[in-house]
């Protein structure tokens, strides 16, 4: 397989969230290129198949009119917004307007039978009137599709039942119909609404503090970076920012889905739409507005529900092909009875609301829930691809582990000292945001050592890292090498297999440090294994998947120990970026693989899986770009919660896909036997159609459909 081209480049001009979006959306559908991703200093990172696709990715960069693109995107939400509501009440209106009628009529009907009769004129306009739309959008699709629709059927029985003299048989099915489809638009579009009902930030207000120290009240649109605000107990949080003074407990549940408040202090970060539930805090401001964490959270779901899934597709698809069984049913009715009744009972029932309706409401409803327990998932193909997956590949550093290394020993020779040992590697690896070296740096910084800055550094990824370290502190510098026992051999450095390593647990990295080609030591660092990884592997196995493997440019020693401490079915040790998305494209010939990562190292792998998973809220943004679905937080167990509701989603989707035939079929056998009246075929078609909307609509809504599974098995979980 080919290797994956990377580019980066620093774009001129800066973006908003929204901005930013839109670029790398239009980044990404240039074919061949596998991610796209803005970082935060601006720079613009580009993954592609091969060179050609890499500079068409580039050209089109220059063609993207962001701005454009946001404020029609802008118009559009307005419009849809606006076209949503202004639907809801024209079939309010026309629901209320036919039921009216249809009362009045049947009155009319029994206070003046004579009368009645001759007003059939009358009565057949006014049914006429009502229908109209129903008839331009039966119409409609016969010239545009060339094929009859929903409407179209239901425009048939409006035309037999007034050709028959008795119009006012079809009023009841209009009745129905307004009422049914009233329902059903609202009750999606309350699934739809619903992540961003409960994303809102509400308050309007905050308390600014100057800085002379006072504190006011202040619209939220005047603040600015770098601004200090002041929260106190029970309110939430309006923007992104850092703890300046001050401590307190804060539910974090809107953005992550865990359910106890985290204790935070100064230094430590704080998010647009968290509550305060004790303490006070003053937050140095990092991003307001449309740039939080929150507002990217809600775009990225919203637009999720853009992204139909292959499921929906068929839906229509199948919705479409089962009118012209109704109507060949009416012709075969009427060809063997000559009873227009029946007939109309053939034209009164349809499959198609509650395929389609049922089928989006599930997968919006499935990407809001878990966007709820702080799980985004970026479309609803998504959800279906996960629900079939049956191998996963895990990277270790970071998903497997806790991503949070500490240095516990260090091995020297010829008798350096400790100090220099650890300043030299970190003066090497200052500029990496690789776990291990956050370890190292972190070691350095509690002992208070100066760390030198003027160091010109150069990462071989998936070895180490080389660096031109100047003397400092009386220590001498020169050409540090850090790295991997591979690195320092690739780089003939003598001694590496002197370092006893014999005293340390296998699952300790011994990283390697030399100067000017001289090995001056080892540093033991451990990353332990995440508390929560056990459960997660046995439920993510309980959940269907046959293979779990896992991924590590770490040693073999390391990763065979791992990998027989969880029992996992495989693993591959020393691996670079590029051959991570090799072994995931070769296991893609006959599997539906999913990979979990955090890092930028996992970005191509992650991008060429079936479903990329980007873990824990310290993933790097092209991780999360390349990935399909970003858990917020460091739980693992949400993999295995999101899984198990892909599959009781498209098992609620199977589920309305029979009850909707298995009804709407039986209605129209009993319609052609003469057993029930068009109204009666007409209830129980748009009952079947609430329904099946309803019950998709429960994954949002019934907390008792909230993983019940993983409940009822816990007891299974430390095996």
């Amino acid at each position: 397989m080919a290797q994956v081209f990377h580019y980066t480049t620093k774009l001129e001009q800066e973006y908003s969230a929204k901005g930013t979006a839109v670029l790398e959306y239009k980044l990404r559908k240039v074919p061949g290129v596998v991610s796209a991703c803005i970082l935060q200093d601006n720079t613009l990172s580009v993954y592609a198949k091969d060179k050609l696709s890499l500079a068409k990715a580039l050209f089109a960069l220059r063609l993207v009119p962001v701005r454009e693109e946001l404020k029609a995107k802008a118009k559009k939400e307005k419009n849809d917004i606006k076209a949503v509501s202004e639907e809801l009440k024209n079939y309010k209106f026309k629901a209320l307007v036919s039921l009216f009628g249809f009362g009045a009529l049947e009155a009319f009907k029994r206070l003046s039978p004579t009368a009645f009769t001759n007003l059939s004129f009358l009565r057949t306009a006014f049914v006429l009137l009502i229908a109209k739309d129903i008839f331009k959008e039966g119409v409609l699709g016969l010239i545009k599709e060339k094929a009859p629709n929903a409407d179209t059927l239901t425009a048939t029985a409006v035309l037999a039942s007034v050709l028959s003299g008795k119009p006012e048989s079809s009023l009841s099915l209009l009745v129905l119909s307004n009422f049914a489809e009233m329902l059903t638009i609202g009750a999606a579009e309350k699934a739809r609404q619903h992540i961003s009902t409960l994303l809102d930030m509400k308050e309007k207000y905050v308390w600014l503090k100057n800085k002379q120290g006072h504190i006011s009240k202040v619209s939220i649109d005047d603040v600015m970076v770098n601004d200090e605000v002041v929260v106190y107990v029970g309110e939430k949080i309006c923007v992104d920012g850092v703890i300046i003074e001050g401590e307190a407990s804060i539910d974090q549940s809107s953005l992550t889905g865990e359910s106890i408040p985290a204790f935070k202090t100064v230094k430590q970060e704080v998010y647009a739409g968290t509550v305060v539930r004790s303490g006070e805090i003053t937050i140095r401001v990092s991003k307001v507005g449309d740039e939080t964490n929150l507002a990217r959270i809600i775009n990225m779901v919203e637009n999720a529900q853009n992204r139909r899934a292959p499921i929906q597709n068929f839906a229509d698809r199948m919705a479409n092909a089962l009118v012209p069984i109704s109507f060949l049913s009416a012709a075969v009715v009427y060809g063997v009875t000559r009873d227009i009744q029946r007939v109309l009972n053939m034209f009164f029932i349809d499959f198609s609301c509650g395929l389609k309706l049922s089928t989006s409401t599930a997968i919006s409803a499935s990407i809001s829930k878990a966007a709820q327990i702080g799980v985004l998932v970026k479309g609803g193909n998504f959800i279906e691809t996960l629900a079939d997956i049956d191998t996963v590949i895990l990277d270790k550093t970071g998903t497997i582990t806790d991503g949070h290394p500490i240095l516990i020993d260090t091995i020297r020779c010829n008798e350096i000292e400790e100090k220099e040992l650890v300043l030299l590697a970190a003066a090497a690896e200052k500029s990496s945001s690789h776990p291990l070296a956050e370890a190292v740096i972190n070691y350095a910084v509690d002992k208070d050592w100066n760390v030198p800055h003027e160091v010109k550094t150069e990462t071989v990824v998936g070895r180490g890292i080389s660096a031109s370290v100047s003397d400092f502190d009386g220590y001498k510098g020169g050409e540090i090498l850090v790295g991997s026992r591979t690195f320092m051999k690739e780089k003939h450095i003598p001694g590496v297999n002197d370092i006893d390593r014999s005293g340390f647990s296998k699952e300790c990295n011994i990283i390697y440090v030399a100067r000017n080609g001289e090995l001056l030591g080892a540093l033991v660092i451990t990353d332990p294994i995440r508390k929560d990884i056990k459960k997660t592997l046995n439920r993510i196995r309980r959940n269907g998947v046959d293979e779990i493997i896992m991924l590590t440019g770490d040693n073999k020693v390391t990763a065979e120990y791992v990998a027989g401490k969880l029992d996992l079915d495989g693993y591959k040790s020393d691996v670079l970026p590029h051959e991570k998305a090799e072994f995931v494209a070769s296991k893609q010939s006959y599997s539906k693989v999913l990979m979990v990562g955090d890092g930028i190292n996992d970005a191509p792998a992650l991008a060429y899986a079936d479903i990329g998973v980007a873990l824990g809220g310290k993933s790097t943004d092209i991780a999360m770009e390349s990935a399909d679905i970003t858990i917020t937080s460091d739980e693992p167990l949400k993999l295995a919660k999101v899984m198990e509701l892909s599959k009781s989603t498209m098992g609620l989707v199977r589920q309305n896909f029979a009850a909707t035939i298995a009804i709407n079929s039986a209605a129209m056998m009993l319609g052609a036997l003469g057993k029930i009246n068009p109204l009666i075929a007409a209830t129980i078609h748009n009952a079947a159609t609430i329904g099946v909307v309803i019950n998709s609509a429960r994954i949002l809504f019934d907390k008792k459909f909230n993983f019940e599974k993983i409940k009822r098995n816990q007891d299974l979980d430390n095996l």
